[in-house]
């Protein structure tokens, strides 16, 4: 195993539930990222919470202790962004439901927002969610917008629990509608092979690093790479004996992991 994972040049890093837990830095995370410098291992912390941008993701992780470029950093948002510009032209008409990291990126890429007629509704975690809404963008999608999500999630770990995820609003958004979304984030494997094709590797050398089978695991699967679970976040063992989704190396930390590449 150790020969294995020494053999990786690149490593694609989840952020909740790896390098941090709502506003609580992980156990070895900071030594980890300072490893993974002083070995000269190229990564990418990539992220399905798009409440956030870059630059704001950046800010949380140097208050934490953790300097981190935001070219480093690749968010939902962004990805949804991106997938956008390849189907639609610029100023089509968008609906958001989200925040600060899926509105910024979407405006700078050329799209307006659209509460009455949208090509698109794109869903993301958006704390301020209401029946409000939910309603205009079921009424949108039964018009004829398309349905876009950011990710399936349907939590995300803080301190001590679990709170509702993107993929909560979706799913409602998805009933009311009928409509089926496409999700950009993970577990699709589209944004993995935007943040391969950014630090210029090869799959067979590359590892995504997460702690949820049902997207960090999943996506990497699919996309072809090496997968590695930390059980700091939300699966447990337990859920690895029921899981049909099975990672290539489970550690406790990313202490074990650093350990374990050493």
């Amino acid at each position: 195993m150790r020969r294995q994972l020494a053999s990786l040049r690149a490593l694609l890093v989840d952020l909740d539930g790896v390098v941090y837990r709502g506003s609580t830095l992980l156990d070895g995370s900071t030594e980890f990222f300072r490893f993974l410098n002083a070995k000269c291992l190229a990564y990418c912390l990539i992220t399905n919470n798009a409440t956030s941008t870059p630059t704001q993701v950046a800010r949380k992780l140097k208050d934490l202790g953790i300097e981190i470029a935001e070219s480093s950093i690749f968010t939902s948002g962004q990805a949804a962004a991106r997938y956008l510009t390849r189907q639609a032209p610029v100023g089509t008409g968008v609906y958001i439901v989200g925040e600060d990291g899926l509105r910024q990126p979407l405006l700078e890429a050329g799209f307006r927002i659209d509460d009455v007629a949208p090509g698109y509704v794109v869903v993301g975690l958006d704390r301020e969610f209401t029946y409000k809404k939910m309603a205009i963008a079921c009424v949108a999608v039964r018009r004829g917008a398309k349905l876009i999500g950011t990710n399936p999630d349907k939590t995300f770990p803080v301190e001590e629990h679990l709170l509702p995820g993107a993929g909560a609003l979706l799913a409602s958004i998805t009933s009311c509608s009928g409509a089926r979304p496409t999700v950009v984030g993970k577990p699709s494997a589209e944004m993995l092979k935007l943040a391969i094709e950014h630090l210029g590797v090869r799959k067979r050398e590359t590892a995504i690093v997460g702690d949820r089978l049902d997207t960090d695991v999943l996506a990497g699967k699919r996309a072809g790479i090496t997968t590695i679970l930390v059980l700091t976040g939300v699966a447990s063992q337990e859920d690895l004996s029921r899981s049909r989704i099975a990672p290539d190396y489970v550690f406790r930390d990313l202490n074990e992991l650093r350990a374990a590449m050493a």
